[in-house]
């Protein structure tokens, strides 16, 4: 089964980065969940988890962001990259210690998309801002 990225793909476009989901976010509910395997609810609470870091897809290509949450219902937001007006990184302590955070994507004419819990937050700014100058190099040419 390919990724949704993979799948929205047009013909040369090519995907620059991908961010995945950090686990520390969810730590408490990892401890919960794995002192309650014993019954179905921690369980539960594992396959939660997983599905939340397995169906949450982060990526930006040479053309765009685009950002894919959830498994059954699905929430898709895709940025032209000439669009995105903001990346912005919040961390909380935590955060800086473990190396994650929340990015907050704003482009022309939307509300901010907070995005949380992304694993090195930096590495996606600095990729995306590597991608919109070339984006934006390809385009005078």
């Amino acid at each position: 089964m390919s990724s949704y990225v993979e799948e929205v793909l047009i013909p040369g476009e090519r995907v620059l980065h991908r961010a995945r989901i950090s686990l520390w976010p969810f730590a408490m509910h990892i401890l919960i969940g794995v002192v309650l395997a014993v019954v179905v609810v921690g369980l539960l609470v594992l396959a939660w988890v997983y599905v939340k870091v397995k169906a949450t897809e982060v990526a930006i290509t040479t053309k765009r962001i685009i950002v894919k949450e959830g498994l059954i219902s699905r929430s898709t937001v895709e940025i032209n990259l000439g669009k995105v007006e903001s990346v912005r990184v919040d961390q909380t302590i935590l955060g800086r210690m473990l190396n994650y955070g929340t990015l907050v994507i704003a482009g022309t004419g939307m509300a901010a998309a907070p995005i949380q819990g992304i694993a090195n937050p930096l590495a996606f700014r600095k990729q995306f801002m590597a991608a919109a100058d070339q984006s934006t190099e390809s385009n005078r040419a």
